[in-house]
């Protein structure tokens, strides 16, 4: 008598809403994702990363209703991305300019999805970073942000850097406050805070929660800093480290660096780092 086969086993995704075809796209591990135009209302932000880009990380790391958060949320692009996946969202930032501009544009978004965004939090924070824990937020089950790039922002030669000093009306720094992390010109210091305000939300995070931090290494007067290799290296004693994205972008114009006499590259990639809240 022969056996009746075996049926397979459904597939549970306990991690997010995607079709397998969508899961197994987004498991490639580099991506170009070219910025759209910015907002005029966000322009003043000197190092806003796109709605779009947040959205994919979003609709994989949660289900709709999860609950996110981004402690450097800027002018709120990571909140944006959540209402419009369906999920409640949290965000914290220190310039109450941009807390402000957030919450502005948060609003025009919930206005504009209607029905879609009813009942969902989109709640701005003006605070620190290192405060969070005493804002007594729901368990957050994904994180998702990008903290400032050491004080390059303060770096004068940059070419970006000169276009928006020509326009009077847009920022080259994220603010003067004295806990700005943006503002510490000393890198050991600036990877120690970054580091322990990432370790201060491991209480707040659920078990199983992911973190993606994106960040690239940086070039400061002729010394490569690897900023993302370090504070991938240290946050690993606290989160599980699982990998990394790499964010490309190929519409940027090529600058002759070096040319005719040494190799500097024109670096137009993020690192998406990716971590587990594992006990």
């Amino acid at each position: 008598m022969s056996e009746s086969p075996k049926k397979k086993r459904k597939l549970v995704n306990r991690l997010n809403d995607l079709s397998n075809k969508e899961w197994l796209k987004f498991q490639k591990s580099w991506f170009v994702h070219n910025p759209p135009r910015r907002r005029q209302e966000v322009l003043r932000h000197p190092a806003k990363f796109p709605e779009t880009l947040a959205q994919e990380f979003i609709e994989f790391f949660t289900k709709q209703g999860q609950h996110v958060l981004d402690p450097m949320a800027g002018t709120g692009s990571t909140m944006v991305a959540a209402l419009r996946s369906g999920r409640h969202s949290y965000g914290v930032e220190l310039n109450p300019g941009y807390a402000e501009i957030a919450r502005q544009v948060i609003e025009e978004e919930r206005a504009a999805l209607g029905a879609r965004a009813q009942g969902l939090t989109a709640k701005m924070y003006t605070d620190d970073a290192s405060n969070i824990a005493a804002l007594e937020l729901p368990p957050i089950d994904y994180l998702f942000t990008s903290p400032p790039y050491w004080d390059m922002l303060r770096a004068r030669g940059a070419e970006t850097q000169r276009e928006r000093r020509r326009d009077g009306d847009l920022d080259v720094t994220y603010s003067d406050h004295p806990d700005d992390l943006g503002n510490i010109d000393d890198y050991e210091e600036f990877l120690e805070r970054l580091v322990g305000v990432y370790v201060a939300l491991k209480p707040i995070l659920r078990e199983g929660a992911y973190l993606t931090i994106i960040v690239k290494n940086v070039k400061k007067g002729g010394v490569i800093y690897p900023l993302a290799w370090d504070l991938a290296g240290r946050l690993r004693v606290t989160y599980a480290l699982k990998d990394e994205k790499i964010w490309c972008q190929d519409n940027i114009r090529l600058a002759p660096y070096g040319m005719g006499n040494a190799w500097v590259s024109n670096t137009f990639h993020h690192y998406c780092l990716q971590f587990r809240n594992e006990l």
